[in-house]
């Protein structure tokens, strides 16, 4: 199994289009991120996926449309993860 970073989604996007976005992908769970306080979509989340392929989806599905919206999608990072400083926030 591998997951997903699926970026630069429209608001109102609905975790069954993101699914259904995957066409011809076993995609066993969608999560789209929503802020704790607003309860409104934060543009990202993540997909999970059946298959050892992530590469190959990858490279099919990123920069397709979506709603209107090209779609950023990369393997997903462990959390805490800056690929702009490339290494995990330093602690306290």
């Amino acid at each position: 199994m591998a997951t997903l970073y699926v970026g630069n989604l429209e608001w109102g996007t609905t975790d069954e289009e993101l699914e259904n976005f995957f066409t011809g992908v076993e995609v066993t769970s969608v999560q789209i991120l929503k802020d704790k306080e607003t309860g409104r979509a934060k543009g990202f989340g993540f997909v999970n996926i059946e298959v050892d392929m992530a590469q190959d989806i990858i490279e099919a599905y990123n920069g397709k449309e979506l709603r209107g919206r090209s779609l950023k999608i990369s393997e997903a990072r462990e959390k805490g993860y800056h690929s702009d400083r490339g290494a995990y926030p330093r602690r306290s």
